[in-house]
Protein backbone atom coordinates (compact mmCIF):
# COMPACT_ATOMS: atom_id res chain seq x y z
CA UNK A 1 0.00 0.00 0.00
CA UNK A 2 1.22 3.50 -0.64
CA UNK A 3 0.29 6.68 1.18
CA UNK A 4 -2.22 7.91 -1.37
CA UNK A 5 -4.27 4.70 -0.92
CA UNK A 6 -4.22 4.85 2.88
CA UNK A 7 -7.67 5.64 4.29
CA UNK A 8 -6.80 6.41 7.92
CA UNK A 9 -5.29 9.45 9.58
CA UNK A 10 -1.56 9.72 8.81
CA UNK A 11 0.00 10.29 12.22
CA UNK A 12 3.53 9.76 13.48
CA UNK A 13 2.13 6.86 15.54
CA UNK A 14 0.85 5.16 12.37
CA UNK A 15 4.11 5.76 10.49
CA UNK A 16 6.48 4.80 13.31
CA UNK A 17 4.64 2.04 15.19
CA UNK A 18 2.35 0.22 12.77
CA UNK A 19 2.90 -2.67 10.44
CA UNK A 20 1.37 -0.74 7.53
CA UNK A 21 3.78 -0.25 4.62
CA UNK A 22 3.35 3.47 3.81
CA UNK A 23 6.58 4.56 2.10
CA UNK A 24 6.93 8.26 1.35
CA UNK A 25 8.07 8.28 -2.26
CA UNK A 26 7.60 12.07 -2.34
CA UNK A 27 10.28 12.83 0.31
CA UNK A 28 12.83 14.15 -2.19
CA UNK A 29 10.16 16.29 -3.88
CA UNK A 30 9.35 17.80 -0.47
CA UNK A 31 13.01 18.55 0.19
CA UNK A 32 13.40 20.10 -3.25
CA UNK A 33 10.38 22.33 -2.58
CA UNK A 34 12.15 23.81 0.48
CA UNK A 35 15.10 24.74 -1.76
CA UNK A 36 17.44 23.36 0.92
CA UNK A 37 20.89 22.63 -0.50
CA UNK A 38 21.50 19.25 1.16
CA UNK A 39 23.06 15.86 0.54
CA UNK A 40 21.96 12.53 2.06
CA UNK A 41 23.97 11.24 5.01
CA UNK A 42 24.11 7.56 5.91
CA UNK A 43 24.99 7.05 9.57
CA UNK A 44 26.77 3.83 10.43
CA UNK A 45 27.99 2.41 13.75
CA UNK A 46 31.79 2.47 13.43
CA UNK A 47 32.20 -0.80 15.34
CA UNK A 48 29.30 -3.02 14.26
CA UNK A 49 28.79 -1.61 10.75
CA UNK A 50 25.04 -1.37 11.35
CA UNK A 51 23.24 1.43 9.50
CA UNK A 52 21.54 3.55 12.16
CA UNK A 53 19.77 6.26 10.19
CA UNK A 54 19.74 8.37 7.05
CA UNK A 55 19.59 12.14 7.32
CA UNK A 56 20.57 15.18 5.30
CA UNK A 57 23.38 17.70 5.73
CA UNK A 58 23.96 21.14 4.34
CA UNK A 59 27.27 22.99 4.64
CA UNK A 60 26.42 24.28 8.12
CA UNK A 61 25.61 20.79 9.44
CA UNK A 62 28.76 19.31 7.94
CA UNK A 63 30.91 22.10 9.39
CA UNK A 64 29.31 21.59 12.81
CA UNK A 65 29.84 17.82 12.59
CA UNK A 66 33.53 18.16 11.77
CA UNK A 67 34.20 20.96 14.25
CA UNK A 68 32.35 19.42 17.21
CA UNK A 69 32.94 15.74 16.32
CA UNK A 70 29.25 14.87 16.78
CA UNK A 71 26.71 13.99 14.10
CA UNK A 72 24.67 16.99 12.99
CA UNK A 73 22.14 17.25 10.20
CA UNK A 74 19.89 19.73 8.46
CA UNK A 75 16.30 19.03 9.44
CA UNK A 76 14.41 19.23 6.16
CA UNK A 77 11.06 19.28 7.96
CA UNK A 78 11.95 22.03 10.47
CA UNK A 79 14.46 23.79 8.22
CA UNK A 80 17.06 24.07 10.98
CA UNK A 81 20.27 22.56 12.29
CA UNK A 82 19.62 19.28 14.12
CA UNK A 83 22.38 18.07 16.43
CA UNK A 84 21.58 14.46 17.25
CA UNK A 85 21.34 13.94 20.99
CA UNK A 86 21.19 17.59 22.00
CA UNK A 87 17.82 17.07 23.70
CA UNK A 88 17.67 13.27 24.10
CA UNK A 89 21.23 12.69 25.26
CA UNK A 90 21.58 9.93 22.65
CA UNK A 91 24.52 11.61 20.92
CA UNK A 92 26.46 10.19 17.98
CA UNK A 93 30.19 10.86 18.40
CA UNK A 94 31.93 11.22 15.06
CA UNK A 95 34.71 8.82 14.11
CA UNK A 96 35.06 9.64 10.39
CA UNK A 97 33.25 11.31 7.50
CA UNK A 98 33.40 9.68 4.07
CA UNK A 99 32.34 11.16 0.73
CA UNK A 100 30.99 9.03 -2.14
CA UNK A 101 32.51 8.93 -5.63
CA UNK A 102 30.19 11.59 -7.11
CA UNK A 103 30.45 13.80 -4.01
CA UNK A 104 26.69 13.89 -3.57
CA UNK A 105 26.30 11.89 -0.34
CA UNK A 106 28.14 11.39 2.94
CA UNK A 107 28.76 8.53 5.33
CA UNK A 108 29.19 9.38 9.01
CA UNK A 109 30.86 6.60 11.00
CA UNK A 110 29.89 7.14 14.63
CA UNK A 111 29.91 5.71 18.11
CA UNK A 112 26.72 6.02 20.10
CA UNK A 113 26.66 7.79 23.43
CA UNK A 114 23.43 6.72 25.07
CA UNK A 115 21.10 3.85 24.34
CA UNK A 116 20.30 4.33 20.67
CA UNK A 117 20.07 6.65 17.71
CA UNK A 118 16.38 6.65 16.77
CA UNK A 119 13.88 9.16 18.13
CA UNK A 120 11.35 6.32 18.55
CA UNK A 121 11.20 4.00 21.53
CA UNK A 122 10.42 0.34 22.16
CA UNK A 123 7.19 -0.52 23.99
CA UNK A 124 9.22 -0.57 27.24
CA UNK A 125 10.25 3.08 26.68
CA UNK A 126 13.87 2.38 25.73
CA UNK A 127 15.37 4.22 22.76
CA UNK A 128 15.68 2.04 19.67
CA UNK A 129 19.22 1.28 18.54
CA UNK A 130 18.61 2.54 15.00
CA UNK A 131 15.81 3.67 12.72
CA UNK A 132 15.64 0.39 10.77
CA UNK A 133 13.58 -1.66 13.24
CA UNK A 134 11.00 -3.08 10.78
CA UNK A 135 11.42 -5.18 7.67
CA UNK A 136 9.13 -5.63 4.65
CA UNK A 137 7.41 -9.00 4.57
CA UNK A 138 4.99 -9.30 1.67
CA UNK A 139 2.86 -6.16 1.69
CA UNK A 140 3.36 -5.18 5.33
CA UNK A 141 6.05 -4.52 7.93
CA UNK A 142 7.24 -6.75 10.72
CA UNK A 143 9.14 -5.52 13.76
CA UNK A 144 12.64 -6.85 14.33
CA UNK A 145 14.29 -7.19 17.72
CA UNK A 146 16.45 -4.10 17.19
Amino acid sequence: MNRKDYQGEMTSQVLEESEALLLDFTKLDKIAATKSAVVPVVVQDADSGEVLLVGYANEEALRYTIEHRVAAFWSTSRNELWVKGLTSGDQLDLVDVYVNCEQNSLLYKVRMVGKGSCHTKHADGQTRLGCYYRKIVGDHLEFTNK
